[in-house]
Formats: structure tokens, C-alpha cells, sequence
């Protein structure tokens, strides 16, 4: 599970001003290397939907959030959790990582996925 806001969010390279763009290279990094994840939830919100559109392609499946992301990231959390997936979650966002805590989520911090690309 990726929180695409603060992975794109966690290097000052400008991505302000073009969030779809920015949000488009961490996808097009994660698309193009191993990970050593089977499968691969990428969350965007607000205007960095733009960069990247929902559905799957290969071993990624992108959504986009209709409200806040942490929100879609936790119900995300929850219906993988309870079908019996092991989660992991890339974000340093204290607040969501306390949201999803309850639901056994691993979590990386978001420089592990920018590292990929």
C-alpha cells in the first residue's frame, strides 16, 4: 500500500508545482523495478489524480481516492487485512499509521519507495 501524497510529498523536488507529474514518476519508478511486493496499492487524492489513472496495470492498482486519501488508505488497510493479506504500508504520516495499526500493518517509510524509482 503506498500513501502517494506522502511518498511523492517526502523529497522537496519541486513536486508543488506539479503534483500529477511528480505522482506519475513515483508510479512510473515503482512500475519499472522490483519491489519484492506481489502486489502494489497505489493511493492518490486531489490533483495529482491527473498523473496516473485508476485501474491496474501489471502488478499495480491505482486508486483514487474520492475524499482524503488516509481515509481510502485505511479502508484499503482493513479489506485486505481482513481477507488475510499481509499488509505493508508506505508513509511516515503518524496519524494513519495510528489508523491502521489495528488491522496488523507493517509499515516502510516513504524514501524505501522513492529508493525503488
Amino acid at each position: 500500500m503506498v500513501d502517494a501524497a506522502n511518498v511523492v510529498g517526502s523529497v522537496p523536488d519541486g513536486w508543488w508545482r506539479d503534483r500529477a507529474g511528480a505522482t506519475r514518476r513515483v508510479y512510473a519508478g515503482l512500475a519499472e523495478t522490483t519491489t519484492g511486493f506481489d502486489q502494489v496499492v497505489f493511493v492518490v487524492e486531489g490533483r495529482a489524480r491527473a498523473g496516473v489513472p485508476a485501474g491496474t496495470e501489471g502488478r499495480i492498482t491505482t486508486v483514487h481516492a474520492e475524499g482524503e486519501g488516509d481515509d481510502e488508505i485505511v479502508v484499503q488497510c482493513e479489506a485486505l487485512a481482513a481477507e488475510g493479506a499481509t499488509v505493508t504500508l508506505a508513509t511516515a504520516d503518524r496519524g494513519l499509521i495510528a489508523r491502521v495499526a489495528p488491522f496488523g500493518v507493517h509499515i516502510i517509510g516513504p524514501r524505501t519507495i522513492r529508493d525503488f524509482d
